[in-house]
Parts: C-alpha cells; structure tokens; sequence
C-alpha cells in the first residue's frame, strides 16, 4: 500500500485555474504541514553553561591573538 501524497491532485481540486493558479480572493487548498519542534527544549540549571564557557574563552583567545597581531604589524 502506498501513502496518500501530502498536496491535493490539481486535477481534482475545485478553484484551480489553468496552470495551477487560484483566482483573487481564493484561498489556495490545503496541504499537510509539519511545524515547531517535536519535544519542548529543555532549559538549562545553570545560567552558564559548559559550552558557554569554553566559547566565551575561545573568542577571548581570538581577539588577544588579533590584537597582538595588529600590534606587532603597527610596531614593526
């Protein structure tokens, strides 16, 4: 057995003008959907979180680096 598709078959649908089109003021017909997640997100306990933490340090690290780069290419 073969699943139904998701969207209507043009053919049979009422209000479809040639091409596919709706006429002004119609509504298009309806076609399944899936949307938002499957399981709410969980907060975290902490406010800071390991992975917070070591971005925080890497970003610090990347701009020391840039700015004795910037520095030593002003200086010499």
């Amino acid at each position: 057995m073969t699943a139904l598709p998701p969207d209507p078959d043009p053919s049979r649908t009422p209000g479809l003008e040639a091409g596919g089109g709706v006429a002004p003021g119609s509504t298009p017909p309806d076609s399944a959907q899936t949307s938002g997640v499957s399981e709410p997100q969980t907060n975290p306990k902490r406010r800071m979180t390991p992975i917070a933490i070591v971005s925080i340090i890497g970003l610090v690290i990347f701009v020391l680096l840039f700015v004795a780069v910037a520095v030593g290419i002003i200086l010499f």
